[in-house]
């Protein structure tokens, strides 16, 4: 019999009535989910009244997600619920433009990839470290790829710039170097969700931790370090000591959702600027006593970080807005199925007691 607790879960009232199995979904297929419960990994799929159709307002499920399934032996076992998440990685869904998607869930860890050739990208890293601050997890800055770039002190010290108060492991996962410095985070019961865009050697670590080459890996062009996406499918991975990685499809753009909380986490050094200012209104321009432009004067502030911050300060209220109306609109649907659920439920009572049924 597995323990669930041994694979992250932390027990919690569930507010559902039936015979439901508790399970984490380990693989996401479009519509097709895989689940490990006590009966061991099974095939499963949403159950339509409760997830299509709105009546419960339940949230879609992802990769890393605990849910409760209403079990079938001899099938696809249907799952009824999505159970709370203590942290979860979203962006804007690429398929549609507009809402959010979840990409993976209940992770302690997020190593946040990032190669030392050619895709070397601080603006990039800035966008991802946003994003995992606001997801609940702990980022971790991994750079790979160590054995094509013999000098890359410099290069560690912009990222430990950037990543201000985040662990920086530098790695090889060609020839191990650093590996052992990812010890502390993979631990037994401990989910990490790895993150970077196409090339950097995602697949490449967890074949090394994996210990074997279970994910497929390609290369990449020469003349711009550009990579092909070689995992297809979100899915979660054990290690032998008990950890679990979860993978995604590489991403070569971010498309940022809500980072309200991760933008602050990301720019403390800024944030910590505006505390300073003399009024607490201070627009940064021409104010007397701004601690921003005292700081962009004497050189404690990159005018590059700075409008950094700026851009995605404008888009992270953009994407608040857009969340708080799409969570308006769910609120709403939630409200008036219920509405006419309890509107059903009082006709079927009205004519039960009258006889007519």
């Amino acid at each position: 019999m597995i323990d669930l607790r041994r694979l992250g879960y932390i027990e919690q009232v569930v507010d559902i009535e039936g015979d439901y199995l508790l399970g984490r979904i380990v693989a996401v297929h479009r519509e097709l989910y895989k689940v490990i419960c006590n009966s061991g990994e099974r095939d499963a799929v949403l159950k339509a009244s409760i997830y299509h159709h709105g009546e419960t307002g339940e949230i879609f499920p992802t990769v890393g997600d605990f849910v409760l399934i209403d079990y079938n032996a001899s099938g696809s076992s249907r799952i009824v619920k999505t159970l709370e998440r203590k942290s979860y990685f979203s962006r804007k869904d690429p398929d549609v433009g507009r809402g959010e998607q979840v990409v993976a869930a209940n992770f302690d860890y997020v190593f946040i990839l990032m190669s030392l050739n050619h895709d070397f990208n601080l603006k990039r890293l800035e966008r991802y470290l946003a994003a995992s601050w606001q997801s609940g997890g702990i980022p971790v800055v991994v750079l790979t790829k160590a054995d094509l770039t013999p000098n890359y002190e410099d290069l560690v010290k912009q990222v430990a710039d950037t990543a201000i108060g985040v662990e920086v492991i530098v790695i090889s996962s060609k020839t191990g170097f650093g590996l052992e410095n990812l010890n502390k985070f993979i631990q037994p019961g401990k989910t990490i969700v790895c993150l970077g865009s196409s090339g950097v050697g995602k697949s490449s670590l967890v074949n090394a931790l994996l210990g074997a080459d279970c994910m497929k890996t390609s290369g990449i062009r020469e003349e711009d370090s550009k990579g092909h996406h070689t995992t297809t499918h979100r899915q979660l991975l054990f290690l032998e000591n008990g950890a679990m990685l979860i993978d995604t499809p590489g991403m070569r753009e971010l498309g940022m959702w809500d980072i309200t909380t991760g933008l602050g986490e990301t720019f403390v050094d800024i944030e910590g600027l505006i505390q300073q200012c003399k009024f607490s209104d201070c627009t940064h321009h021409n104010e007397p006593g701004c601690a921003i432009n005292e700081a962009l004067i004497n050189g404690d502030l990159l005018p590059t970080r700075w409008q950094s911050y700026l851009k995605l300060q404008k888009e992270a209220a953009y994407s608040a807005n857009k969340a708080l109306y799409f969570q308006r609109v769910k609120e709403k649907a939630k409200s008036n199925a219920k509405f006419i659920k309890q509107k059903k439920q009082a006709r079927n009572k009205d004519q039960y007691n009258k006889g007519d049924f």
